[in-house]
């Protein structure tokens, strides 16, 4: 997907917000700000937003010497997301279609995008409430079982700090279920994780803290935050190989979708939160 206009006016309220969050120096903010101006209007606008998002927020790393600007942030909601683990385990386990559930259950997760949300506009209770009950935009669940169940590996794009917990739920629930119908126990699961901080998407320091590494027979495959050796950019032709040899994919959150949506063979799930 290539930048839309409204891209240029998100970027900066994002790069605004996580400055105010980290210091009060404004001449700081100022400088920082004007630097990120000054790179978006000299981008290449039929790039992706992926493209410039880590192009700009690795300017905020190198400008404060900050090297996680969002790690507090991250830690907060990992902390939120892991106490209401049981809560969502049980619901998703009482459930008529616990694979449903669960797939409702880790899109509601997608409402922690500090790239696309304010911190105030992030009602996580709220959110799993409204997602038991809404329709799917684009449906999908029928073909999803079809091919989980004849599938031996799953590759799976995680998106931000706090979801993964509810990524979490999900993935249990697919090996539960597997397990449950004697389909082959040993599902293969790659969960692609971001290689260096930017934004609040997930590294691997949140996905050990969250215990995501514990589910058996998961690997994990970093891709680039924008700084050198942190690995392939998430819409080059190395990421599309991955998803070329693995039986289903799965990608979360709109960063995901504007970077894969041109592949094939790749399940979205995400909720419809604008900036």
């Amino acid at each position: 997907m290539k930048i839309k206009l409204d891209c240029i006016p998100c970027k900066q309220r994002q790069i605004l917000e996580c400055l105010r969050m980290n210091t009060q120096d404004e001449k700081l903010q100022e400088r920082v700000l004007r630097k990120v101006i000054d790179t978006l209007i000299t981008a290449d606008w039929t790039s992706t937003p992926l493209y410039l998002t880590n192009k700009i927020h690795r300017i905020v790393r190198e400008e404060t010497k900050i090297k996680d600007p969002y790690k507090k942030v991250k830690k907060r909601y990992n902390e939120i997301a892991l106490k209401l683990y049981p809560r969502i385990k049980k619901i998703v386990n009482k459930s008529s279609d616990p694979l449903n559930t669960a797939i409702r259950m880790a899109i509601a997760g997608n409402i922690i995008d500090f790239g696309a949300k304010r911190e105030q506009d992030i009602d996580v209770e709220k959110t799993i409430e409204d997602v038991l009950t809404k329709d799917f935009a684009i449906d999908d669940y029928q073909l999803f079982k079809e091919k989980l169940k004849k599938a031996n590996n799953l590759l799976f794009f995680a998106d931000n700090s706090g979801e993964i917990v509810f990524d979490k739920i999900l993935l249990e629930t697919i090996l539960e279920i597997r397990k449950k119908m004697k389909i082959n126990q040993d599902l293969k699961i790659t969960v692609v994780i971001k290689g260096g901080p930017v934004l609040n998407d997930a590294t691997l320091e949140d996905v050990k803290y969250v215990g995501l590494d514990k589910i058996p027979n998961l690997k994990f495959r970093e891709t680039s935050n924008g700084d050198p050796n942190t690995g392939p950019r998430l819409d080059s032709k190395e990421v599309k190989l991955w998803i070329k040899n693995h039986d289903i994919t799965i990608a979360k959150g709109q960063a995901s979708y504007e970077a894969l949506s041109e592949f094939n063979n790749i399940f979205f799930m995400m909720g419809s939160f604008n900036c």
